[in-house]
């Protein structure tokens, strides 16, 4: 029985017989080898004990540490400063005061060096945006605003309007009083005898609140921070274009350009005084957003420039500049921050000085827009609502019609609602704004108006408007009822 237990052990577990060779467990002490007992089926061991660890020497390594500490510094103070000394060689330094030279001009020395070791495009700088915008023939903007400065004035303007008194319903309690408003903008000297071109807002207040009308009083601020009376000369609503004029001769007058040469993404310089002459001649840079816009500014289409260099108000009538100091627009609108259920920014218009020009020459020469057509009616919107509750179309309804006017020797009636002239839809008094426009006094339009439930076209030869004398038409074209 014995030896059959035995055989059935493992020869990898039986334990060595006790001989006198060597073996590797003689070595140990019966504490750690125990025999098994007899009848046992497995043995137990306890391993043997590890060798002793060596002795670390942690102040050794830390003083290695540190030493590879202070190499690493030595070396990245030595390699920043010959990466420092290659930048200044190869141009990258930056440009500063000391030195006039342009800096086109100092990116094409750059350039020219560099042509002998034939890598232009990794050693030449990369140009600015105000560079990138800017034309071939561009001054720098300091030069720029240091020219025009003399040439942009302040524009100060009193109102006088009426304040009816109300119950606390609503209702008008008979009374009323009147009230002083001041408004602020900007001017730019046309001529050095002192003609001043500005906006017709500022010296004409048409707004719905207030009504204002003309200007009681205006004065202007020159650069040197004098102040002058200034005289309306006339004023064009449709195109808000004003004429004043200073009893003063050797002024500098603006350079004017062409504004038919400017391109979208062009480089363009507004300057002006937002929010009051507390910051007189403020200066801020853009690029031309787009070009052409239709906008309806006041319930009038105007064709303007579009651009992104900020205006806001107090600016309006300043100068919008191109990139050679030329004035190509007359700042006249900003686009208000909250537009509908949008938010917007950057959204500035200019009248085109080539549009301008001719408004300007005008109101100088003969006090009113020479060529300008008119009806000699006043109209209101037929919305879209009233055209569903009347069941009548949408257009401008006749409401009053001046005597001896080509309307009515055309035989337009009061109550006529005007839907069409010559093709062109009107649907509102601002399309018949526009419409008109496309014409000159003395041409003859076909003119369709709905009449008692009839469409009938009239032949209208249009008058010349030379009651804009001071800006006002005898058209009265009111946005709504």
């Amino acid at each position: 029985m014995t030896d059959d237990i035995n055989n059935s052990i493992p020869d990898t577990e039986k334990p060595a017989e006790n001989t006198s060779q060597a073996s590797p467990y003689n070595s140990y002490d019966a504490r750690r080898y125990a025999q098994p007992a007899a009848g046992a089926y497995a043995y137990s061991s306890v391993p043997a004990e590890p060798p002793k660890k060596k002795r670390r020497h942690p102040v050794l390594k830390s003083i290695a540490f540190v030493l590879c500490l202070a190499i690493v510094g030595v070396g990245s103070v030595q390699g920043y400063k010959i990466y420092q000394d290659h930048k200044d060689k190869n141009g990258f330094s930056e440009y500063n005061g000391s030195d006039n030279t342009s800096l086109s001009s100092k990116r094409s020395s750059a350039d020219a060096d560099d042509d002998d070791d034939g890598d232009d495009e990794d050693d030449a700088p990369l140009p600015s945006l105000i560079e990138l915008a800017a034309r071939e023939d561009a001054k720098p903007v300091p030069d720029i605003v240091e020219d025009i400065m003399p040439s942009v004035v302040g524009v100060s303007s009193t109102f006088e309007y009426t304040v009816n008194s109300y119950d606390f319903f609503g209702w008008g309690m008979g009374g009323s009083s009147t009230d002083v408003l001041h408004g602020k903008g900007t001017g730019i000297i046309f001529s050095e005898d002192g003609y001043i071109v500005t906006n017709a807002h500022c010296i004409y207040d048409d707004s719905k609140s207030t009504q204002a009308g003309e200007a009681l009083e205006v004065s202007v601020r020159f650069s040197d921070q004098s102040e002058h009376d200034a005289k309306i000369i006339a004023y064009d609503t449709d195109t808000d274009i004003a004429v004043l004029k200073v009893n003063e001769t050797g002024l500098k007058p603006a350079v004017f350009g062409d504004s038919n040469d400017l391109r979208v993404g062009e480089l363009v310089i507004a300057v002006g005084n937002p929010l009051g002459f507390e910051l007189f001649g403020s200066v801020t840079c853009g690029i031309v957003s787009a070009l052409n816009r239709n906008i309806s500014v006041n319930s009038k289409n105007m064709n303007l420039i579009q651009t992104d260099a900020a205006i806001n108000e107090g600016n309006s009538g300043g100068p919008l500049l191109n990139s050679c100091g030329q004035v190509i627009g007359i700042n006249s609108a900003k686009m208000s921050s909250s537009y509908g259920s949008a938010t917007v920014e950057g959204l500035g218009f200019a009248i085109p000085i080539d549009n301008a020009k001719k408004i300007v020459d005008d109101l100088i020469n003969y006090n009113y827009v020479k060529g300008r057509p008119q009806l000699g009616i006043s109209t209101v919107n037929v919305t879209e609502s009233d055209s569903r509750r009347y069941n009548v179309p949408m257009g401008a309804y006749v409401s009053v019609i001046n005597e001896g006017s080509c309307a009515e020797k055309a035989g337009m009636q009061v109550r006529d609602i005007i839907t069409d002239i010559e093709g062109d839809t009107v649907s509102s008094t601002t399309q018949l704004t526009s419409v008109l426009n496309k014409h000159k006094a003395g041409d003859k339009v076909k003119v369709t108006v709905y009449r008692n439930g009839e469409y009938k076209k009239l032949d209208v030869t249009l008058q010349e408007d030379q009651s804009r004398k001071n800006g006002k038409s005898t058209d009265r074209f009111m946005p709504s009822n």
